[in-house]
């Protein structure tokens, strides 16, 4: 992030920046490409990267293990043990300034922003249009990894809200719940990858694919404001009215992640259910809607 707090960085721009620092002050990259299913990120990052930028698993660095069927879904919060050695591994410093990137639309780069964010790093930024808006503006690319002096990070957790199942199933009702996956997702009519079909009652259908630009790129943030104000999210008022608090589910934690990056570049601040769809269909007991509307 930077001293503004602008969560994100263009292609451009970054090139600039890098080639702008002195010596062991560039900003740290990490590339966290990944797709749900596979094939693993790590197979592109050896055929092409940002030149100096390191490769790390959002399933193994930015989750904890999945377990057996049971309470913390497909991507679980990962521990700050976890966290910190993949980190450090990566050089990431207490300090550094740290871009993280993806293939284009920011899914998995919003996913490791999130955990840096939420373990208490200030300095993290998103690459606006990720691995394929640095190629399209001409940039250089390498397959030379890197070896990058460990770093010193500490993982502190609780820099950013969190919601479990309980604290989901309040919002929906008090503030507003976003459901970050595709409609058909949403309404029950679809569900390639979890055991239960639907969406939490009361949440609102809102995919992540609306945040973004044909490219990847995010809207820009009035645009962002405007629909989180159709969704039923407005912006804080005037004469001392207050916006509903806000949170956002997915699947696993992933796609939400997106929601609650672009719910910030809006001015808005949300929590993430990590857990998500993936943990609240453990409970055979939560109860399940279907259809177009919240239920």
């Amino acid at each position: 992030m930077t001293q503004s707090g602008w969560p994100l960085a263009d292609p451009a721009g970054l090139a600039r920046e890098i080639a702008g620092a002195p010596p062991g002050r560039q900003p740290v990259l990490l590339d966290v490409r990944w797709r749900l299913g596979g094939p693993p990120g790590i197979e592109r990052y050896r055929a092409g990267h940002l030149p100096g930028a390191v490769f790390v698993d959002l399933d193994t660095d930015l989750a904890g293990p999945p377990g057996p069927p049971g309470p913390g879904g497909r991507h679980p919060l990962p521990s700050p043990e976890r966290v910190q050695a993949a980190l450090r591994r990566a050089g990431v410093g207490a300090f550094s300034a740290v871009v993280v990137y993806d293939d284009a639309d920011s899914t998995a780069a919003a996913r490791a922003w999130w955990v840096l964010r939420y373990y208490g790093h200030p300095h993290v930024r998103v690459l606006d249009g990720g691995y394929a808006g640095w190629v399209a503006a001409g940039l250089a690319v390498t397959a030379e990894v890197p070896a990058p002096a460990p770093g010193d990070f500490t993982a502190r957790p609780g820099g950013m809200p969190l919601l479990d199942a309980a604290g989901a199933a309040a919002l929906a009702r008090s503030g507003v719940l976003l459901d970050a996956r595709q409609p058909e997702r949403y309404r029950g009519e679809a569900e390639p990858v979890d055991p239960v079909a639907g969406h939490i009652p009361g949440a609102v259908s809102a995919p992540t694919g609306q945040n973004v630009t044909a490219d990847g790129r995010f809207l820009a943030p009035a645009e962002l404001a405007a629909r989180f104000a159709r969704l039923g999210v407005p912006a804080a008022g005037g004469g001392g009215a207050q916006r509903p608090a806000v949170g956002a589910y997915c699947g696993s934690g992933v796609t939400a992640a997106h929601e609650v990056l672009a719910l910030e570049l809006a001015g808005i601040p949300a929590a993430l259910y990590v857990g998500s769809w993936s943990d609240w269909i453990t409970d055979p007991a939560r109860p399940v809607a279907t259809g177009p509307a919240p239920g």
